[in-house]
């Protein structure tokens, strides 16, 4: 338990931790000694349509994952207090330029992975996934994305924003940053959305689908985007466009768990913690972090 309070005092987190912040003179690698996941918060909420709020999401979701009225123990018997099993790397101070977040963001995500990182990314909003994925990228010549919410994020644009939290998918599928693009949990698509997803090959399994017992199968390297708002209100009510009708937190679970390809990052966003006075949301962040990082390690 010493090693998950104090995760943040090892000299060589604190080292990553230096660099991010001088993201200007990064070093072309970074020899942190991680096993498998590392943190990163991205306290960005300036391309949300709606809302704000979501900025000061990952401080709130590592209180909750290192709160006392748990332990570092995943589902599947990995301890996460073990040194090396999970880093952090710290919030990437991320400004108010859209432009700049995003290059900062990418640059914070390489650097992590040179260094054998995994990322699991605190959002802040949807649009931070797009920087993210574009570093993934240049690691992994196949990727398959694995996107669980309930919109389906492919505006081309959204009210003259192109890298609007509305639109990241649409920017991934139009580099051509993921071979493979697979969507759980939708359940507000718009004649414009669906046409995108047609024109990309999106495989959309929307939430009639999903009951009528419809699955993922990914055959390559996954990246995997959770949306918080992909859950039914009821289990996360702190999110800014709450939709009815959603995934419950075992059947997320359960996905996640099965997934028999490489897990080679993920994001947690759109929590919004001025939503979420009872702490309820905060905490199934912290458990999905627990999950993703333990399937990084298995």
């Amino acid at each position: 338990m010493g090693a998950w309070r104090h995760l943040m005092q090892d000299s060589t987190i604190r080292q990553v931790v230096g660099f991010l912040s001088r993201l200007d003179s990064l070093p072309p690698a970074v020899d942190a000694g991680w096993r498998a996941g590392g943190l990163l918060g991205l306290p960005y909420d300036g391309s949300s349509s709606f809302l704000k709020g979501t900025a000061a999401a990952p401080p709130l979701i590592r209180q909750a994952l290192h709160s006392r009225a748990g332990n570092p123990w995943t589902e599947t018997g990995v301890d996460l207090g073990v040194d090396g099993a999970l880093g952090d790397a710290g919030d990437v101070p991320l400004g108010t330029s859209a432009a700049d977040a995003r290059t900062k963001i990418e640059e914070s995500v390489r650097t992590l992975l040179e260094a054998g990182g995994r990322p699991i990314a605190l959002g802040g909003d949807h649009s931070v996934t797009y920087p993210i994925v574009r570093a993934v990228r240049w690691f992994h010549p196949q990727l398959s994305i694995l996107h669980f919410d309930a919109h389906p994020d492919l505006y081309p644009e959204l009210e003259g924003d192109r890298y609007s939290h509305a639109c990241p998918f649409a920017r991934v599928m139009e580099e051509r940053l993921a071979d493979r693009l697979v969507q759980v949990g939708i359940r507000t698509s718009t004649a414009v959305q669906r046409a995108e997803a047609e024109r990309y090959g999106v495989e959309v399994i929307d939430m009639r689908a999903w009951v009528a017992g419809r699955r993922p199968e990914l055959r390559a390297p996954v990246y995997v985007s959770i949306d918080i708002d992909a859950f039914d209100p009821a289990f996360a009510p702190g999110v800014s466009h709450r939709e009815p009708g959603g995934l419950t937190v075992r059947e997320v679970l359960a996905v996640l768990h099965g997934l028999t390809v490489p897990l080679v990052g993920a994001d947690i966003v759109e929590f919004n913690p001025a939503q979420d006075p009872s702490g309820m949301t905060a905490t199934l962040c912290a458990k999905l972090v627990k999950e993703v990082a333990g399937k990084m390690t298995s």
